[in-house]
């Protein structure tokens, strides 16, 4: 079923997939999954992905450095409810000296896509809190070529 759902939306095979079911914290007033939430799964994902990579909290700090959102781009195209089975992938897919883009797709168990997403990434000096060039570890660990 995952290489199916890969393929029907277009998620490349390297793309990581983080699996959760929705919780009540997630619900809105009309019952469904929140956009609001939807944002926190995206950014949920992407630490989830870092993690992955070998890229936690005490990696980052020993950098001085670390990951920031500048925008998120979300396509709202599915509700989804308490109880439902959710894979949210997630892939780096663009890279220069400053910024970066993620790319997302949360998808229903049964394939039905929810939310499409292009988030663009900065990193910022943990000390100054000013923006900066994207280290080498960072440029390496998160090349999109390695997510195609």
């Amino acid at each position: 079923m995952d290489a199916d759902i890969r393929q029907a939306h277009n998620i490349p095979a390297a793309a990581f997939a983080w699996r959760f079911t929705v919780g009540s914290e997630l619900i809105d007033i009309q019952d469904r999954v929140s956009n609001h939430a939807i944002v926190e799964i995206l950014s949920d994902a992407a630490w989830e992905h870092s993690k992955s990579l070998g890229w936690d909290i005490d990696d980052y700090r020993q950098l001085g450095k670390w990951w920031v959102v500048r925008r998120h781009e979300v396509d709202y195209l599915a509700s989804a409810v308490e109880g439902d089975e959710l894979t949210c992938y997630t892939w780096p897919s663009g890279i220069t000296r400053a910024t970066a883009q993620r790319r997302h797709m949360l998808v229903r168990a049964d394939g039905t896509a929810i939310a499409s997403a292009m988030n663009t990434w900065a990193v910022v000096d943990m000390t100054t809190g000013k923006p900066c060039r994207i280290p080498p570890e960072l440029a390496q660990a998160f090349d999109p070529a390695k997510f195609a």
